[in-house]
């Protein structure tokens, strides 16, 4: 299958800077994520996830990136081995110049994982080669908490659910600062999602976090990369 990349950054609104930027799938006139996952199959599972890594490295090698990382989702079941599935990833890297020590790797908590060793190995060797490991969507899945109790990722991502209108539902206000309290016993890094409005930012900002993602600061770019997002107001 022919695809592509847009790349939505992550930014830190402490220091008013992109922190990272997201390579989100995409068919090559535009069509989204769900067009392109759904021609994903058993048997070719394994070649996209490959393929996507190989082109959210090339692509990103090609744009202003500045510095920022590179964030790329990976589907742990089309992974049956890390340490000979990463060996395509360090030879994009090697080839395009790109440093693995800016490269995320991210899962989604709702890709079910049966073989929670399995996922624990992936990260410990991704670790190993110098990459960083995040969880996506948390809060979201089959499991929340009960991950961290079997591997601790580097970043965790919280799910839009949790954050969507956290300025006014106390009980997601609670369940973020239980969150972020774990996250700082175990030195994971939190980033906030899905943020659209100024009052969400400020809310998660007063709570500790710092680094967030969502259309307040810049919606995906296809096949580029958005330099200078929109802060809203909440960097001095």
């Amino acid at each position: 299958m022919d695809f592509t990349m847009a790349f939505q950054p992550i930014v830190d609104i402490a220091a008013g800077q992109v922190w990272a930027h997201e390579a989100l799938v995409r068919g090559t006139e535009g069509q989204g994520a769900g067009w392109v996952l759904g021609q994903v199959t058993d048997a070719n599972r394994y070649a996209f996830d490959q393929s996507c890594r190989i082109k959210a490295i090339e692509l990103a090698s090609e744009l202003p990136m500045g510095g920022a990382r590179l964030s790329i989702n990976f589907l742990p079941n089309a992974v049956y081995k890390a340490e000979a599935c990463i060996r395509a990833t360090l030879a994009a890297a090697r080839r395009t110049g790109f440093p693995t020590d800016r490269i995320i790797f991210e899962v989604t908590e709702n890709e079910r994982v049966v073989d929670h060793d399995h996922l624990k190995g992936i990260f410990t060797e991704y670790r190993r080669q110098g990459f960083l490991t995040a969880i996506d969507d948390f809060g979201s899945g089959y499991s929340g908490l009960n991950l961290l109790a079997e591997f601790q990722p580097d970043i965790i991502k919280l799910d839009m659910e949790l954050t969507r209108g956290i300025d006014a539902n106390r009980a997601r206000r609670s369940i973020v600062k239980a969150i972020l309290a774990v996250c700082g016993d175990l030195g994971i890094t939190p980033i906030a999602e899905g943020i659209e409005t100024v009052d969400e930012a400020k809310t998660l900002r007063d709570l500790g976090v710092t680094l967030m993602q969502g259309y307040l600061f810049a919606r995906p770019a296809f096949r580029a990369v958005v330099s200078e997002p929109d802060f809203a107001g909440l960097v001095a």
